[in-house]
């Protein structure tokens, strides 16, 4: 699957893809995306927000 979307790419707008990135059972890393406000909320009020519930 990697070898057909690299032929599908625009080489100066996406970075090639790799076998690992159509992997259905890799674990992702463990960088968290954070919206403003829950930044406000740990960094300003000094609160931890509680984690996601992640779907089954």
């Amino acid at each position: 699957m990697a070898l057909i979307a690299n032929t599908q790419r625009n080489p100066k707008r996406q970075r090639a893809a790799r076998p690992s990135d159509f992997d259905p059972f890799a674990r992702k890393s463990g960088v968290m995306k954070a919206d403003v406000s829950v930044l406000k909320e740990v960094f300003i009020e000094g609160r931890v927000p509680r984690p996601a519930r992640e779907a089954p």
